[in-house]
């Protein structure tokens, strides 16, 4: 079996003590792979500068390629720019180009602060700060003291949005595909989605995109669900529908392992269908802890059981 390629989403550390723990967090996710580890970015620049610093961490300490995300909401020009410039500087390379969550306090129909207005600008504003550079790279020569190799310098790689089920403020039913066509054009290379809770989710709205014209892999976003809480909290942001017979395993486990174990069992199956469907691999939500994430790749047959926990409770 050729390999299934796999990646994570991280966030910020909320206070230094937590820091510690989340690189213990990358040095295991990175030891399993992956082709890179993301980073989110909180709306406003709320934790920007924890943000560069586990991207910079993850780029010193591991061989992981790093993804930044970016946002729209909250932020200028200027001040976008300036943040591109900043990731730039430290060698980031790869990123996740989103409109972002309105500011805490508005809703949907209160004017947003800043002057992007779509990923879609944010992907254009990318590449053109990128381009202001210098278009070559220098790097020392071993033994040569002052002397430099020059080489070309590496394209920016951006990855953006896709919402299997719809986006929550589509206007019509396509939008979303539309909207993720427009990324394209824009010069994205990359799709990461919106978690589903069922591989014809996935694979129905990538058969969609296809027939419209997007040609950009389209990278699953799976979510590991392993609490009713979570599950109801996900729902809440996402506006995704309930998944009925994973609501109900959930609530009639009594332990909380035990809800771990339907969590990583529901993650995992899915993880299977769709890379059996043709996924280009799959990007798992990792909250910040590797034990769960690293064991749904197991159990879907994605990287070695090495040390698997307790025995799996199947669907029902």
């Amino acid at each position: 079996m050729s390999r299934v390629p796999f990646s994570f989403e991280l966030y910020p550390p909320r206070s230094a003590a937590s820091a510690t723990a989340l690189h213990e967090t990358i040095d295991r996710l990175a030891a399993a792979g992956p082709d890179f580890l993301s980073v989110t970015y909180g709306a406003g620049g709320s934790t920007g500068g924890r943000s560069l610093e586990i991207l910079r961490y993850i780029r010193s300490r591991t061989s992981v390629e790093p993804l930044a995300h970016l946002t729209c909401v909250g932020n200028t020009y200027a001040g976008a720019t300036r943040l591109i410039r900043e990731f730039l500087d430290a060698g980031i390379l790869s990123f996740l180009a989103l409109r972002g969550d309105p500011p805490a306090g508005l809703d949907e129909g209160a004017p947003f602060l800043g002057d992007l207005e779509s990923s879609a600008q944010l992907v254009q504003l990318i590449d053109r700060v990128q381009a202001e550079r210098a278009p070559y790279e220098e790097s020392p020569v071993p033994g040569n003291p002052g002397a430099v190799r020059v080489a070309p310098r590496r394209k920016v790689s951006i990855a953006v949005a896709a919402f299997p089920n719809g986006h929550p403020r589509s206007a019509y039913s396509s939008q979303h595909v539309d909207a993720l066509l427009a990324k394209q054009a824009a010069g994205a290379t990359l799709a990461i989605t919106q978690l589903f809770f069922h591989p014809d989710d996935y694979l129905a709205f990538v058969e969609r995109a296809r027939h419209a014209g997007v040609s950009i892999p389209i990278l699953p976003g799976i979510m590991p669900i392993t609490s009713p809480a979570r599950l109801a909290r996900v729902l809440e942001l996402t506006g995704e529908e309930l998944p009925g017979e994973l609501s109900i395993a959930l609530e009639v486990e009594p332990t909380t392992e035990g809800r771990r174990q339907v969590g990583i069992a529901w993650a995992a199956d899915l993880a299977r269908a769709v890379v059996d469907g043709g996924a280009p691999g799959v990007h798992l939500y990792a909250f910040n802890q590797h034990e769960t994430v690293l064991d749904v790749l197991a159990h879907a047959g994605i990287i070695p059981a090495l040390e698997l926990s307790s025995p799996l409770k199947g669907n029902p």
